[in-house]
């Protein structure tokens, strides 16, 4: 695949650092300068400099040929929660949404072609998915990506589909993009999204979509279940209206906090 066209002020090492942090996750946190340089397609001595760099600046420590991410890392999304509302509003609806359902239930926004977890509330149980806030997927396979896909303009919706990696995760997987064009299609019109084991066997979730005070959809909200312990009729029937309420309430806060922005801003203004 080509290389996308980068404007004059694109940074090419500054994407290669970051690339680098993304190399290390749940099932990778410990790397090699090998397995660096393999995953962000770089030459050794290209990595090294990252990776030495990034230990230099307290974001990546050392020990022999072994790298991992220091603790210094969780500053760069602790600045994007600290300064974003809509998770610290949403985190009391979901957890009476999981009061109330006895699942587990999360908050997630678009970022790029995924989607990302800003706020999670899990169920009680022994067993729970190892997800957490920052967790991605992509997004035309899970719920929650679904219903922000469903309401973007054509043309965004055009170019994202066109660049979409439509691989089956499971035999249920969408891989058709007139398919996903025509689920998108009955989302955006019953205005949730249930999505039946096509991101991993086993896995069922519905999500609905969080609008702002201008009617913009800016995040989802999803509520997982296992397919063993709730059927899709199920799901709508019991899952589904409490999930519709919570999604009111979190509207219903983000529009009186972002009023009450709005008129603090204007009272701090100046007087002539």
């Amino acid at each position: 695949m080509p290389e996308p066209v980068r404007a004059a002020h694109f940074v090419r090492s500054f994407e290669r650092g970051l690339a680098v942090i993304r190399a290390f996750d749940a099932q990778h946190p410990v790397r090699t300068l090998s397995e660096v340089a393999a995953t962000c397609d770089l030459t050794r001595a290209a990595a090294r400099r990252l990776l030495l760099t990034l230990v230099d600046l307290g974001y990546v420590h050392q020990d022999g040929r072994a790298f991992r991410l220091t603790p210094r890392v969780l500053e760069l999304g602790y600045s994007y929660l600290s300064s974003a509302s809509l998770p610290e509003i949403a985190e009391p609806h979901l957890e009476q949404l999981v009061e109330c359902t006895r699942e587990s239930s999360s908050l997630c926004v678009l970022d790029g072609d995924d989607v990302v977890y800003v706020a999670r509330v899990p169920a009680r149980r022994i067993m729970t998915a190892a997800i957490t806030v920052g967790t991605r997927f992509p997004a035309h396979v899970t719920s929650v990506g679904r219903v922000i896909l469903a309401h973007l303009p054509e043309e965004d919706l055009t170019a994202r589909l066109a660049r979409t990696d439509l691989r089956p995760l499971t035999a249920r997987t969408i891989v058709s993009a007139q398919a996903l064009r025509t689920e998108l299609a009955r989302v955006r019109r019953q205005g949730y999204a249930l999505v039946d084991q096509e991101l991993e066997e086993g896995l069922r979730s519905i999500a609905a979509p969080v609008r702002d005070r201008g009617g913009a959809v800016v995040a989802a909200v999803n509520i997982p279940v296992h397919a063993s312990r709730k059927s899709l009729a199920s799901v709508r029937r019991d899952l589904l209206p409490h999930l519709l309420a919570a999604v009111a309430g979190i509207e219903a806060d983000l529009a009186l906090s972002t009023g009450r922005g709005r008129a603090a801003s204007r009272g701090t203004g100046t007087h002539r």
